[in-house]
C-alpha cells in the first residue's frame, strides 16, 4: 500500500465537495497549467466527478446523492447526464478550465451493453470518454497494493478483486451495499427512504444505529468470506461510501478473520483512481 495514501486522501477531501458548497466556492486564483486528469463515478447513490493535475494531485471535485445507477446498469440516464453535466460545470467554473474528457468505471461482471452505457452518460454530459475501467483496477490506482483484496462496498453491491503482485487475479460482485443499510433503517424506524439515508452518513448517529444494520454488514462479510476461501488472501482493504460506517471492518474482521482495514474518506478512493486512469 501506498505510504502518503492517508495524506493523499485528506488533500483530496479538501478539494471534493458536495454540491451546495462546490457552487459557493470560489475560483482558484489562477487555472492550473498542464493536461487534466477528469474521473467520472456512477454509483448507485452517489455521483463524483474529480480533477487531477498531470501528477495526479487532486484540484477539484464535486459529489451528490443520486439514485440513477442500480446494481451498476444505468437507470435513469438524462438524470444521470444532466446532473454529471451541472457538476461539470461547476467544476469548470471554480477551475477556469474546460473539462473535454474524463474516465469512468463499471463493477465486475456488467454486460458490455450497460458497460457502454455509462460511456454514453459522460459522452452526454458533454466529455469525451477517455477509458472505461474496472472499478476495483481504479481503486488500486489509489491504494497500490501488491496482495490481498480491495472490497469495494457500494451503494448497491459488494465488488471483491484479489490481487497478486500488483495484478487482479480474481473479480466478483453481488448485491448488497449501503442501500440496503438505508432500507433496513428506514423499516426498523418507520422513517423514509431519504431520512435512513441522512441518518446513516451522519457519524453522530452510526453507534445508535451499529446494531440495526450490523446483519448486513454481517451479509457483505459472507460475499467476502465465499468469494476469497480459496484464494491467499491475508488483508482486506475496504473502499466505496459504505464501508465509511463506523464499525463495519471490525464486523467484516471478526467474520472473516482476516485483517481488514478502511482508509480516510473510502468514497473518494474508486473516483480518484478513476481520474488517473484518464488518457485524454
Amino acid at each position: 500500500m501506498r505510504s502518503d495514501l492517508e495524506a493523499y486522501l485528506a488533500r483530496a477531501e479538501t478539494c471534493i465537495l458536495t454540491s451546495p458548497a462546490s457552487e459557493m466556492t470560489p475560483p482558484l486564483p489562477e487555472p492550473p497549467r498542464g493536461r487534466l486528469r477528469v474521473g467520472a463515478d456512477l454509483g448507485t447513490a452517489y455521483l463524483v466527478l474529480v480533477v487531477l493535475d498531470e501528477d495526479n494531485s487532486p484540484l477539484a471535485g464535486e459529489y451528490q446523492f443520486a439514485e440513477v445507477v442500480r446494481d451498476g446498469l444505468v437507470v435513469d440516464f438524462i438524470g444521470a447526464a444532466d446532473r454529471l453535466r451541472a457538476m461539470k460545470q461547476r467544476l469548470e467554473r471554480r477551475l477556469g478550465r474546460q473539462l473535454t474528457h474524463a474516465a469512468s468505471a463499471y463493477p465486475p461482471g456488467v454486460p458490455q451493453a450497460e458497460v457502454r452505457a455509462t460511456a454514453h452518460v459522460v459522452e452526454a454530459a458533454g466529455m469525451a470518454c477517455s477509458c472505461l475501467v474496472e472499478e476495483p483496477c481504479a481503486a488500486n490506482a489509489v491504494l497500490g497494493l501488491q496482495d490481498g483484496a480491495i472490497v469495494d462496498v457500494g451503494g448497491g453491491t459488494t465488488g471483491i478483486a484479489i490481487l497478486q503482485q500488483g495484478q487482479v487475479v480474481y473479480t466478483a460482485d453481488e448485491p448488497t451495499g449501503g442501500t440496503h443499510f438505508s432500507l433496513v433503517i428506514a423499516g426498523a424506524l418507520n422513517i423514509p427512504f431519504e431520512q435512513a439515508e441522512a441518518l446513516k452518513v451522519n457519524p453522530a448517529e452510526q453507534p445508535r444505529l451499529f446494531a440495526t444494520v450490523r446483519p448486513v454488514m454481517e451479509k457483505v462479510a459472507s460475499i467476502v468470506a465465499r468469494h476469497v476461501a480459496h484464494h491467499p488472501v491475508d488483508a482486506l482493504t475496504l473502499v466505496g461510501g459504505a464501508s465509511a460506517f463506523s464499525g463495519m471492518a471490525q464486523v467484516v474482521e471478526a467474520y472473516t478473520g482476516i485483517p481488514t482495514r478502511t482508509p480516510t474518506r473510502p468514497l473518494f478512493v474508486t473516483p480518484l483512481g478513476i481520474a488517473m486512469h484518464d488518457k485524454g
